[in-house]
């Protein structure tokens, strides 16, 4: 399949086009052979390059990036900076095993992120390779420094792909399905959302149900949360819901866990989301953006819970590779010296302005904190739109441009654009979107 419609790039993708050796349909043909079903993919192409949010297809059509590798690419794609520091340190080692021989960079991180991170006191980092592996071993240490087995997550909520990750995750299709029985003990509770027909009142007493039907809070060693959910269509979780968890698990002694996975790194106008709930988590998770592309994540978290698993308890082979910890740290810098907290809210409110004055009827609930946006599409009826919304990324796509869709019933067009976008480019993306609803409407 070609993409005849996308936008053409300049002269260099097209010079691209004619040299290359293979199309979007052959190599397609070539993946189907190789690769299972169960691995997905939304768009029909292979990426050729890529630079800040414009993406560039072995065929040479051009496609401004509003996925962002799902929240990945919060500093763009290929940030010079970022890349200079990666190859400065593929000329000094690429790995030895954190658990083996010691590197400054992975230390360097940690305190980094131990100064950043919205938690009070004496802090403690630990890094991994994946969003899922953060949130497995955020897990281990609460039970491990309880002694307790339980966990409770929320409804929509999106953990990872892993067997842990799966239990936790409040979404069944198609994550869950056919892969069962899943690790527990872990329950679900509401989250509570206003488009969800959700009230806080009704997610807390969904607690208490939980207390009194399935598991005493006694054996309860963590409860995990998103500031803002991501999987689950960018519902935000508020500063009064924040403070009542933060109260239950005290009384508890329950580990409270923000999985910032998703949402940190500047994505919602601050560096963590947490930062804007006035309450301190014990645990969190941090991946995704956290190294622009290149594959880390981390738990942060106060030191006596940390520091809980036995030594050789916490590790792996990959985890905090050195190029990713320099990656890391040059993202730190690129935020800090781009001033990308500020350019998140300007993007949010561009977005959201510009989707309010469309004043379409298609359009239902929209909800942002910085950059981190969704929007809802309803039908006549006011219901979710799950077919319109699959025809908009359809429709998108031909025209050149990638969006990605989430929720409980996939009516919810999820923005992940890079926080360095051009300004010309991220109207060009808006002025998409605009001709395609307007059409449909």
């Amino acid at each position: 399949m070609t993409t005849t419609t996308a936008h053409r790039s300049n002269a260099q993708a097209e010079n691209h086009t004619r040299n290359s050796t293979s199309s979007n349909e052959s190599l397609l043909a070539r993946r189907k052979a190789v690769l299972p079903t169960g691995l997905g993919v939304a768009f029909p192409v292979f990426a050729a390059r890529a630079k800040n949010s414009e993406v560039w297809d072995v065929e040479g059509n051009r496609y401004i990036d509003f996925v962002g590798g799902i929240s990945v690419l919060n500093t763009g794609h290929s940030h010079p900076k970022i890349t200079q520091r990666v190859h400065e340190q593929v000329d000094k080692f690429t790995h030895t095993a954190a658990q083996m021989i010691n590197y400054e960079c992975y230390v360097e991180l940690a305190e980094k992120l131990c100064e950043k991170a919205p938690i009070s006191g004496t802090k403690k980092a630990l890094f991994l390779t994946t969003g899922a592996e953060a949130v497995e071993n955020s897990i281990k240490i609460a039970r491990a420094k309880t002694g307790r087995p339980g966990v409770i997550s929320f409804v929509g909520g999106w953990h990872g792909r892993t067997l842990m990750c799966m239990s936790l995750t409040g979404k069944v299709l198609p994550y869950k399905k056919n892969f069962g029985p899943m690790p527990g003990p872990v329950f679900h509770a509401l989250f509570p959302a206003e488009e969800l027909n959700v009230t806080e009142a009704q997610a807390l007493h969904s607690l208490e149900m939980i207390f009194q039907a399935d598991i005493d809070p006694s054996e309860v060693a963590a409860m995990i949360i998103e500031p803002v959910q991501g999987e689950g269509g960018f519902h935000q979780v508020t500063p009064s819901f924040a403070k009542a968890l933060r109260t239950i698990c005290d009384e508890h002694g329950i580990v409270l866990i923000f999985d910032e996975v998703q949402c940190g790194f500047a994505r919602t106008g601050t560096l963590f989301a947490g930062e804007q709930l006035g309450v301190e988590p014990d645990l969190m998770t941090s991946a995704k953006s956290l190294a622009g592309g290149y594959p880390i994540s981390a738990v942060i978290g106060r030191a006596d819970i940390m520091d809980a698993p036995q030594v050789g308890g916490l590790g792996g082979t990959y985890s905090g590779n050195p190029l990713a910890c320099v990656a890391a740290l040059a993202v730190i810098e690129v935020i800090e010296e781009e001033n990308l907290l500020a350019r998140s809210k300007q993007i949010g409110d561009k977005i959201a302005a510009f989707l309010k004055g469309l004043n379409l009827n298609s359009i239902g609930h929209i909800r942002y904190k910085g950059a981190m946006l969704a929007f809802d599409l309803i039908d006549s009826d006011g219901k979710p739109d799950a077919a319109g919304t699959a025809n908009l990324k359809q429709k998108a796509f031909e025209q050149g441009l990638l969006l990605a869709s989430c929720g409980m019933y996939g009516n919810a067009i999820r923005v992940m654009v890079p926080l360095t976008v051009e300004d010309d480019v991220l109207q060009e993306g808006l002025n998409i979107i605009e001709n395609i609803l307007t059409v449909s409407s």
